[in-house]
Order: structure tokens, then sequence, then C-alpha cells
């Protein structure tokens, strides 16, 4: 999930890259001109150049496989929506039309396939609903460059309105932040058409103001995290080309390690989450991080009107427990879940006692609807 901390590993991520592409074909060049005459110079221009294609081998070797590795499920069951600012939404649908619903809100950076476990374990029991944030996945961007959580707390309201029975909305990371946005944007609906909410590892406000180094981070937010972003945006198809070298080179399995888990992940899980995150385009990736910059739901806990269920990693480092912990308090119905061992993709590391949480939660809440 792309949170600023997130932001600043892609960007260390992609100075790793261009240092080992540029020294090995440096230390090459002088070794072939002459200037380093030794063999070792040559072995070593040969060894960084083979890092730099081949490095995320060794590091998936070292991690362990598992019985069930997620992958990009789609579903042969969609609705596309077109929405008035151009953008339209892909929607997925899982499980029997006769069941409870639960809709999926990602985080930003992935696509709706992040969701392979709950979907997977929950359509059961429930009727899974997943879409695609518009300028992710599937779901096409809108023209007007609008990324701000508001567009998608509405985004969010139309895919409800597929919905006929009360759902349970779920939201992770930047999804968290949308479900806020909504309930203040459509408080009518936590009456009529919302049954429950679950936050899973989100924050209330700007997210740097909950992050690791949130103090450094937030001095550093307007002159030097602002102005890289917009950078970002006009470097966009330099960036994504860097991206896949970072990945290649094993740069952006470690990062996605470090901020993301806590070291018990499958190598799948690995894999599949730094693959995921990126395929999207870095200039709209920069401008969701600009939105969230000017997210603050402070004065909205206070009102909602529905049972939450706030989930969070006990070592998520993307978006400190603090934050979960303060939502819990503030909101009236709310009460926290810690899943520990866990960091920012507990909902992947964990997927088993995840899906259990969310569907005793889900069952309570459709429960007392009824």
């Amino acid at each position: 999930m792309l949170m600023p901390l997130d932001f600043l590993f892609r960007l260390l991520s992609n100075l790793i890259t261009i240092a080992l592409l540029s020294c090995g074909a440096y230390i090459y060049y002088q070794w072939y001109e002459g200037v380093l005459v030794s063999d070792r110079w040559l072995y070593l221009s040969i060894g960084l150049l083979l890092w730099s294609f081949l490095g995320f081998l060794p590091i998936l070797l070292l991690h362990r496989s598992g019985r069930d590795e997620p992958k990009p499920m789609r579903s042969d069951r969609v609705q596309r929506l077109t929405r008035p600012d151009g953008s339209e939404i892909q929607v997925e649908f899982y499980g029997s039309e006769r069941a409870p619903t639960l809709i999926l809100t990602h985080g930003w950076g992935p696509d709706s396939t992040v969701w392979y476990y709950a979907k997977k374990q929950l359509s059961d029991q429930f009727r899974v609903v997943v879409w695609d944030l518009p300028g992710l996945g599937k779901s096409k961007k809108p023209q007007n460059r609008d990324y701000s959580l508001e567009k998608y707390a509405r985004d969010l309201e139309a895919v409800l309105a597929l919905v006929e029975e009360p759902a349970i909305l779920l939201g992770h990371s930047m999804g968290a932040m949308i479900l806020l946005t909504f309930c203040r944007l459509f408080p009518q609906q936590l009456e009529q058409k919302v049954a429950g909410l679950v936050l899973v590892d989100g924050t209330y406000t700007n997210p740097v103001k909950t992050t690791t180094l949130n103090k450094l981070l937030l001095a550093l937010q307007k002159p030097l995290l602002q102005p890289l972003l917009y950078l970002a945006i006009v470097l966009s198809p330099l960036l994504w080309l860097i991206g896949w070298l970072s990945y290649l080179n094993g740069s952006t399995l470690l990062t996605t390690e470090l901020s993301g888990f806590t070291g018990r992940e499958t190598r799948g899980q690995l894999n599949f989450s730094s693959l995921i995150g990126i395929k999207a385009s870095p200039g709209i990736l920069a401008r969701g991080v600009l939105a969230m910059f000017k997210f603050d739901e402070t004065a909205t806990l206070k009102d909602i009107s529905v049972p939450t269920l706030v989930v969070v990693g006990k070592s998520d480092i993307a978006t400190r427990p603090f934050a979960s912990q303060r939502i819990s308090t503030e909101v009236p119905q709310a009460k926290l879940s810690v899943l520990s061992p866990g960091g920012h993709m507990a909902l992947m590391e964990r997927n088993q006692q995840f899906s259990e949480i969310i569907r005793a939660f889900s069952i309570s809440c459709l429960k007392l609807k009824k």
C-alpha cells in the first residue's frame, strides 16, 4: 500500500537500482578501456550487472513457500460503472447473490486482487463485492485528474447502490480513509444501507502524522515530499521502468517486506505484494499521495452511528497502531482487534485469522440489523 513512508521506500529502492546499474556499467567500461587492469574488476562489474536483473531470485528463495500462494484472481461476474468524471469502475462479485454482502475497498497502489484470501475464505458465507479504485487495476482513471478521498467516497456510494440489502463496508489502509470520508459525506447511508464498518490499518488524519518517523516526515512534507511527488508525475514513464528494474534487483522485495510484513510472510505473499504495487502509473500514485496530505476526518469519528471494527497489525509501521486505537476510542460503537504478529499487510500474512475476525463481526452486525 502506497503511504507516505512507502513513497520514501520506493525512492530508496529507485536510488539503489540506479546505483547498481551505474556502478556495474562504469566499472566494466573502465576495465574495458584498460583503466582498471585486474580481472577482479571485470568479475565485480559482471556481478553487479547480474544482480541488477536477477537479485530477486535469491531473496525469494530465502523465504518459505506456502500451501496457498496468492494469485491475481478475477471473477467472471463483473459490472462496469461509468462515473461523471469519465472514470469507469470495475466491480466484481463472489459468492451467492442471496448471501449478506461485504464490500471491500483496497488501499492505494494495488488493486482488488489484493483480496485473494478474503474472497476465497469469506465467499462461502457472504456475497463479497470488490472494486478497483479508478486509476488502478481494471478501472479507468478520471479525466479530470481528481484522485481525492471525496471522489473515491462518491464512487463507493455508487458501488453500494448495486446492493439492495444493508452491507458491511471494509476498507484497508487508504480504503479505510475512504470509508471515513464516506461517513462524512453520506451519513444517511449509515442508517439505511450500511450495517457495519471494518477499518483495517487505517488512520483518521494525514497519514504522515501517524506513520513511523512522523515528526521528521511532517517537517519534510512541504519542502521535500510534495516537490518530489510533483516530480514523480512529470517523470512517471521513467519511474515506471525503474520500478520494474527495482523489482528485478530485489530492492522492491526488501522494501515491501520492511513496510508491510513481519518476516513470517511466504515467498508467494512477498512476491505478489511486490508485483501488485509496481503495476500502476507512478504519476497516478503520486497524485493519490498528494490527496492524502489533505485528509482529516477526526471530527467524523464521533458521528459514526453503526457498529465498527478497527483492525490493525501490532507491528504496522506504515500506519502505527495508535491511530487505530484512537479511532476505536472515539467511534461510539467501535471495538479494536490487534493482529499479532502482523504488519500493514496482516490481511495477507495473517489471512485466516483476519477472515475469521471479519466473519464473526459481520455476522453479529447483520443479526443486529435484522
